[in-house]
This record gives structure tokens, C-alpha cells and sequence, in this order.
């Protein structure tokens, strides 16, 4: 089974008002050929679900200089100055989960887990407006799941199933955003059509995988 898709097929997924997750730590494991044909669609008002939104110019700093995200949910967004200028200008919306809870709200997501409590951001502003929960003589904060329209994700090597393997740390976040997505394309660096990779090695099953892109090494 050949799950490998075209660019302008892949253009034609895209739809305003999405919520897209996608996979990377800055821009380690992030899809950036996916990142830049999204960036090149007509899709707008967008709900990014990522660690960060790239760096200016990169990744999906891309999406933000078009005015294409109309919220981002993650955990580190500073590093972009497109994006704090955006948040001041009120052109942009941001939503701020500590690393670890978006990390546990995302597999919550694809397990189809309806939420947990966690401790991290008790007490703070983040947890404004939220359930908190005493148990044990511990307050906790209720966190809903995190799941999303579109996957974008980025593996190393892909067999002919599309059954995935990642490269060391750029693994992240990709694995589980693969499970919690109605749609998931995986931008993969190698593309093996005629062999099967060992159970042993697969991270991410071919099940989780809807299409398949050939890498390009943009930013």
C-alpha cells in the first residue's frame, strides 16, 4: 500500500478555521516541507497546536508573517519576535500549556482520554478560569484533551505501509500527535516502497499514517 500523496493533493486538504498539530522542538523534527506548503495554501484563521510557532521566517514562522494562525497553543513562543508582536497587536491568540501537560493532553487525545488533573500551574494565571480539584489535600488543575483536525508530523524512514521511525530527539512530539488527528501526513526523509521495517524498530504504526511526503530539507 503506496501512501505517498503529491504536493497539490496535499494543498487541497488545507481548509480555513483548522486546527493543525504539528510535530518539533524549535525546528528539530518539525515537518518543514509540510510547514511550507501549508504556508503557500489559502488557509487562514488557523489553530496551531506546536511546542512553538518556528523562528521569523522559518517554519512556522511562515504562518504567522502571513496572518495565517489565528491561534497558537504550546509552550515556548518567545523566541519569535513575529509572534509577541502579533500577540500585542491582538492579531494573534496564544494559549500556554507547561511542556509536560500539553505533551500528556495530546496523548490524552489520541488514548481518547476525556482529561486529567495535574498540579503544574496551580496557583498561577494559567490555571485562571480552570477546574481545580482538591485530592488528598492537593490542589490540581483539570486539563481537557488536545486533538486536531490535521497531524503534520516528521519521521526518518517510512517502509512501504508507512510505518515510521524518528531520528533521536527529533521525535518529540511527533509519535503522539500521530494519535490524536483525523488527518496525519508524515514528512519522511527516506521513503522504502519495496521493503517493511522490522516490528521491533517501528515507532509509529502504518494505522496512525493516512499519506506519506518525501522530505525536500526546506526551512
Amino acid at each position: 500500500m503506496n501512501k505517498q500523496i503529491t504536493t497539490g493533493q496535499i494543498l487541497q486538504i488545507f481548509k480555513d478555521n483548522q486546527t493543525i498539530m504539528v510535530g518539533g522542538f524549535g525546528i528539530v523534527g518539525s515537518p518543514l516541507t509540510l510547514i511550507d506548503l501549508l504556508s503557500k495554501s489559502e488557509a487562514k484563521n488557523l489553530t496551531i497546536i506546536s511546542n512553538n510557532l518556528g523562528e521569523q521566517g522559518k517554519g512556522l514562522g511562515k504562518l504567522v508573517i502571513n496572518k495565517q494562525v489565528r491561534k497558537g497553543i504550546g509552550s515556548y513562543f518567545t523566541t519569535n519576535k513575529d509572534v509577541v508582536e502579533a500577540y500585542n497587536k491582538n492579531e494573534l491568540e496564544i494559549k500556554l500549556l507547561p511542556q509536560g501537560t500539553m505533551a500528556e493532553s495530546i496523548r490524552a487525545g489520541g488514548a481518547g482520554i476525556g482529561g486529567f488533573y495535574v498540579k503544574t500551574s496551580t496557583g498561577t494565571s494559567l490555571s485562571k478560569n480552570s477546574e481545580i480539584r482538591n485530592i488528598d489535600g492537593i490542589d490540581y488543575v483539570f486539563q481537557k484533551p488536545l486533538n486536531a483536525d490535521i497531524a503534520l508530523i516528521k519521521a526518518k524512514k517510512s517502509d512501504k505501509l508507512g510505518n515510521l521511525i524518528y531520528n533521536k530527539s527529533a521525535r518529540n512530539f511527533n509519535p503522539i500527535m500521530a494519535t490524536a488527528a483525523d488527518i496525519v501526513i508524515a514528512e519522511v526523509e527516506e521513503i522504502d516502497n519495496e521493503n517493511y521495517l522490522s516490528p521491533e524498530e517501528i515507532v509509529t504504526p502504518h494505522i496512525f499514517i493516512d499519506y506519506v511526503i518525501e522530505s525536500k530539507g526546506v526551512e
